[in-house]
């Protein structure tokens, strides 16, 4: 690595982070617009999903009104210990790791296509006898 490399790795690796998060963000957009364009049937493909969700809270509503401030408390209760046991610091270890994959895999990527594109000129300008 030279010392021009060396120098500028910090300002690489912000172009990486800007690389990454573009690429996170168009794949969520492709994700949100598949899930949300209208099928051949006409219906969209997340309908089924909304339809279920606003089943399941109309029977919870109906449950919570028999059980009163005691399913409340039970709910509460259970909520909170749910929340306890979630993992979080696990889950961020996981998240993070898998982004710094993410940028490894990227950068190679990214180092390859430099390599094949310096090639590609240096073919075209021999070609041209430049």
């Amino acid at each position: 690595m030279s010392v021009r490399v060396r120098e500028t790795s910090g300002a690489h690796e912000n172009e990486y982070d800007l690389l990454t998060a573009a690429l996170i963000g168009m794949t969520i957009g492709a994700g949100i617009t598949y899930m949300l364009r209208r099928g051949p049937s006409g219906d969209r493909p997340v309908a089924p999903v909304v339809r279920g969700v606003g089943r399941g809270a109309t029977l919870l509503g109906r449950h919570a009104a028999r059980l009163g401030s005691a399913g409340a408390r039970w709910t509460a209760k259970r909520g909170e210990e749910a929340w306890d046991r979630i993992p979080r610091d696990e889950i961020r270890g996981q998240v993070s790791e898998y982004a710094g994959r993410a940028r490894d895999a990227i950068d190679d990527v990214v180092e390859s296509e430099l390599k094949d594109l310096r090639r590609a000129i240096r073919r075209q300008r021999k070609r041209l006898g430049i």
